[in-house]
């Protein structure tokens, strides 16, 4: 059994403008593990492509909330759940294909779960159409001291 030493829940509204906002309350919250700068920005990114997600693809053309929840685990992981409760995606399998996308004439390049699989240890993603989905991801510590 894990433990879980820490914990903060946050939800923003789906403006693009709160992507950065989620990206540093998951760094700040982070750096109680006292990691590297690498990996501070691998957990930024993950973070970023998650929200990001939601508000282009979950909500589309509406503003809904997402849910972040952040705990420390076993004093050297970081568990990251990203939450939206909007569209879904009907084929999860298909939509973690790298160039995949739901939005071919927009500059969106169809590599959001390729960027959070390559900066943390473990990715998960759950989606039920018309109820939304959950983007759940381990990012392993190294600390510094």
């Amino acid at each position: 059994m894990r433990n879980i030493n820490n914990y903060m829940k946050i939800t923003l509204a789906g403006y693009s403008r709160n992507e950065s906002l989620a990206r540093m309350c998951a760094a700040a919250f982070a750096a109680q593990l006292d990691p590297t700068v690498e990996e501070i920005n691998d957990i930024k990114a993950a973070v970023s492509e998650a929200v990001t997600n939601c508000i282009v693809h979950g909500y589309r053309d509406t503003i809904g909330d997402i849910d972040m929840t952040l705990r420390i685990i076993d004093d050297d992981t970081v568990y990251i759940k990203i939450a939206d409760k909007g569209v879904g995606i009907e084929d999860v399998e298909r939509a973690m294909q790298p160039m995949f996308t739901t939005c071919p004439d927009e500059e969106r390049a169809g590599l959001g779960f390729a960027v959070m699989e390559s900066f943390t240890d473990s990715l998960r993603v759950h989606s039920r159409v018309g109820r939304g989905t959950t983007v759940t991801m381990l990012k392993r510590v190294q600390r510094r001291g």
